[in-house]
């Protein structure tokens, strides 16, 4: 059990974050190998890309089964919502001091935290030899490839999926609270007079400033991102599935009834009946294995229709469908 204990003023400033290399590093945690069965295809075949694309370094780092993946390779995010780029770019520059001493912590180990020490694979070892700063650079090269092949092409759907969840949760604090917030995240987590308790194999108990509250699409399970090589005001990051709840519904294809497809035709009513919570044109394209302007198109004929209605959010156009939409896709 990993508790943690938070007092009003760091209540006040935990905050939430979408952090893209948080969502790369989460796959080389144990399930990425077998990630949950509901996952997107893409998490799936994640570990495959790192297994096939000659990334040395990230495939010693990958874990099989529990360990620690040093925390110098997801740094905290730094606003609301960085780009790939610049939390790659803050992991070139960790200071060498402090890369060296997680990969020390693979070897050595935290038992009193219930973390158990290994041998470092050979390419860690060689690449520990040139120094800290070598390390973090290479690190930083491997991920970006890995993310250019196993993340890029999915990331504009993810990330729409991911903010929803924040958005729902902005919801949740507004109308019960930051109790009713923490208590809805997941089963795993709960909050009790001051304390955060998440289900965890690690015994770690211990104050801290505040919380970043991280959604993930690839982690089946609560996590807390501690680092048990450094002390100090450090805020943990807290990671939430986000499968368990209405939002990770807009990640898969909901199947029409055949009179619904009968009535619109197969493609609109597929798109229809996927329009349960919001999602993007790009989003349904990668679900449905359609190209945006096919999307696009049939989103225009049932916007027209009274089915659909859009609304912009960020960046993104989302599509929800109207209750005439809604009592249409229920109806037989």
């Amino acid at each position: 059990m990993i508790e943690l204990t938070v007092n009003a003023a760091g209540l006040a400033r935990s905050r939430f974050a979408v952090s893209p290399l948080h969502e790369v590093v989460t796959t080389l945690l144990p399930w990425g190998l077998g990630p949950a069965p509901d996952s997107d295809p893409w998490v799936a075949r994640a570990r495959r890309v790192l297994r096939r694309a000659r990334l040395p370094l990230l495939s010693e780092l990958a874990l099989d089964s529990g360990g620690y993946v040093p925390d110098f390779l997801s740094p905290h995010p730094s606003g609301p919502s960085p780009t790939i780029e610049e939390e790659l770019e803050r992991v070139r520059c960790t200071p060498p001091g402090r890369v060296l001493s997680e990969l020390e912590a693979l070897r050595a180990g935290r038992p009193h935290h219930g973390l158990a020490g290994s041998e470092l694979p050979p390419e860690v070892r060689r690449a520990m030899a040139r120094g800290g700063a070598h390390v973090a650079g290479q690190a930083a090269d491997e991920m970006r490839r890995y993310w250019e092949l196993a993340f890029a092409p999915h990331w504009e759907a993810a990330k729409t999926a991911l903010d929803g969840e924040v958005d729902r949760c902005a919801g949740m604090l507004a109308r019960h609270g930051a109790a009713g917030l923490f208590n809805s995240l997941h089963p795993g987590i709960r909050w009790a007079d001051g304390t955060l308790h998440v289900e965890s194999r690690f015994r770690i108990a211990l104050p801290v400033p505040l919380v970043v509250v991280v959604p993930s699409l690839v982690a089946p399970v609560p996590g807390v991102a501690v680092d048990p090589t450094r002390t100090g005001d450090r805020p943990p990051m807290l990671v939430c599935p986000v499968r368990d709840r209405a939002t990770a519904d807009t990640l898969a294809p909901a199947a029409p009834s055949a009179e619904l497809a009968r009535l619109l035709g197969p493609t609109r009513a597929g798109l229809l009946a996927a329009l349960a919570q919001p999602a993007s044109t790009a989003q349904l394209a990668q679900r449905h294995f359609l190209s945006p302007a096919t999307v696009s198109y049939h989103l225009g004929v049932l916007h027209r229709s009274g089915l659909v209605a859009r609304a912009r959010s960020g960046r993104s156009v989302l599509y929800r469908r109207t209750p005439e939409g809604s009592r249409l896709a229920r109806s037989r």
